[in-house]
């Protein structure tokens, strides 16, 4: 169940085709819905995207915590989720970036949201690049 204030985000991009307000004003959202990896239930959580090509580069931040947001560990139980941008939704497959890659990856996220390098400065643990694909419907 995801908490109060993602639901309020959630609520609001699907009232409103996508655009939210607030914190999250003009960012790029995608909902993602991942299965738990120990309830085996969907689960949609609000994440901030950079759109690389023909895929979307998430990253596993959870706002600079010591330890990785749900969404990620769902994702490396079950890579297979669905997305919502805007209007549109559509089944992605994760998979997870290393090296030079996430780095790149990393810091282009950095210039389009400066506080993702506030995140990395709070914790220790390499935060995970996660690049989600459309697969066919």
């Amino acid at each position: 169940m995801p908490s109060d204030f993602n639901q309020q985000i959630i609520d609001e991009f699907r009232a409103n085709e996508g655009r939210v307000g607030g914190m999250f004003e003009g960012a790029p959202l995608v909902l993602l819905t991942t299965t738990g990896a120990k309830s085996g239930k969907p689960v949609t959580t609000p994440v901030m995207y950079l759109a690389d090509g023909d895929r979307y580069i998430v990253i596993a931040s959870n706002a600079g915590a010591d330890n990785h947001p749900a969404w990620y560990h769902n994702l490396r139980a079950h890579p297979e989720a669905t997305a919502e941008i805007g209007t549109e939704t559509f089944e992605v497959k994760a998979e997870f970036v290393e090296g030079e890659e996430r780095d790149r990856l990393y810091a282009r996220m950095v210039a389009q949201a400066p506080g993702f390098a506030e995140y990395e400065a709070k914790t220790t643990r390499r935060i995970p690049v996660v690049a989600l694909y459309r697969t066919a419907a």
